[in-house]
């Protein structure tokens, strides 16, 4: 027996209730549960308990067994002074609170239905599963559950992805341009330069930026040279050597400097994704849209955004992947698969922090965006598949991350509403 187990037992009451009776032969009726407290201290604060007819309001603290109440030494502890029920799996000995008076006790082995027991055992059984404990039957569960479920788990993960929002939003002294800008180069960069590019923009102000976006080139040649791809004194490309003349000047005019700034990879990078290619965009984007924070909070669905970032890098990228080395034509736009990758990291955790900043609600406008995403192809995505769950969208596929990375991986089946419905 666990105690987290004891826990989900009183915290959703799967327990014979009309039948409770204290270990003193004291009629039980749960009015209120409790909060459930995570921190130390007893496990439900503020609960209700009708005990032989009289209304007890107070704590309730959980044990597997009675006497863990002397071994964890609650007995000199202040906090459990207003105790009004010790639950309990085994009731092995007495419990007296620090004035002398006995705790009443529920021994809930006697109330708890063989069935959610072995449903439990089953669950956490590791020889009956290769993926995730529910594997088996979380393709069965009712869908109003599950989508409800994998919605909140969708804006947890919205949430989390947030909080680099608000630490950017503090270090620029609440400019939200600058920290669109820091999240998009940040996304721009992917996996394997994000860290590069955001180093970019802590040593660049988004106020330069903001000068320049009448000019493509000098945009163009601010971000490349910050990011030190402008540094080779014995290239002689023509418009590499015009974007180092321009970079010199701009660097000198703005007091710039990039020693900051971490210099970005090019192996393991598909042609399209180096940061000649990326950083060249998203100074195409910028030329493009003047105003583009205020476009991003204003667009109400996913066809203005797809306008919104349709964009390509600068001409000399049709024939370049670097330079001086000229490759085959091709349009170096954003593609709708990478667009949909901004949209998800970037736009909508904006979004949601801008909105919450107002005080104004948009969740309907996030919902609606995200159900029009196509949703990630990627293993653990796959593999929800295959246990029958429909994805049909980046709110499910998203939601799912969510709900692997931070409940299936981490065994926390019982704070989890899928994990709940199966245990009755």
């Amino acid at each position: 027996m666990q105690e987290d187990l004891l826990h989900f037992i009183w915290k959703y009451k799967k327990l014979q209730l009309q039948t409770l009776v204290s270990s003193d032969g004291d009629s039980i009726s749960i009015v209120n549960t409790g909060v459930h407290n995570h921190l130390s201290g007893p496990d439900f604060f503020n609960a209700k308990i009708s005990i032989a007819g009289q209304l007890w309001a107070g704590n309730v603290e959980i044990h597997v067994k009675a006497s863990d109440w002397y071994v964890h030494k609650h007995q000199h502890d202040a906090a459990y002074d207003n105790v009004i029920l010790h639950v309990v799996w085994e009731n092995d000995t007495a419990v007296f609170r620090k004035d002398g008076t006995e705790i009443s006790t529920l021994e809930l082995r006697s109330f708890v239905s063989v069935n959610l027991l072995q449903e439990y055992q089953q669950l956490f059984d590791k020889n009956q599963y290769s993926f995730i404990n529910c594997e088996k039957s979380i393709g069965k569960i009712e869908q109003f559950v599950f989508n409800s479920w994998v919605e909140r788990m969708f804006f947890e993960r919205l949430e989390r992805k947030s909080n680099l929002i608000l630490e950017l939003l503090v270090k620029s002294n609440g400019d939200w341009e600058q920290v669109l800008f820091s999240m998009l180069l940040k996304n721009f960069g992917l996996k394997i330069n994000s860290e590069s590019f955001m180093s970019l923009s802590a040593a660049l102000p988004f106020s330069v930026v903001r000068k320049l976006q009448s000019n493509s080139m000098q945009l163009e040649s601010l971000l490349l040279g910050m990011s030190h791809l402008l540094a080779d004194e014995t290239n002689s490309d023509p418009y590499f050597e015009k974007l180092q003349e321009e970079y010199r000047f701009l660097a000198h005019k703005f007091q710039l400097s990039n020693e900051g700034v971490f210099k970005p990879h090019f192996f393991k990078l598909r042609p399209s994704n180096f940061p000649t290619i990326r950083l060249s965009q998203l100074a195409m984007l910028y030329f493009k849209n003047q105003s583009l924070f205020e476009q991003v909070i204003s667009a109400t669905d996913i066809e203005n955004l797809y306008n919104l970032f349709n964009c390509e890098a600068s001409n000399y990228w049709s024939t370049h992947f670097t330079f001086a080395k000229v490759s085959k034509f091709s349009e170096k736009k954003l593609t709708k698969k990478f667009i949909d990758l901004i949209i998800i990291n970037t736009v909508l955790p904006i979004k949601l922090c801008y909105f919450k900043q107002q005080g104004r609600a948009v969740d309907d406008v996030i919902t609606q965006i995200t159900s029009n995403i196509l949703p990630e192809q990627n293993n653990i995505v796959s593999k929800f598949k295959n246990c029958e769950v429909k994805i049909i969208s980046a709110k499910e596929s998203q939601g799912i991350l969510q709900l692997y990375n931070e409940y299936c991986s981490k065994n926390r089946c019982l704070e989890c509403a899928i994990g709940n419905s199966l245990l009755q």
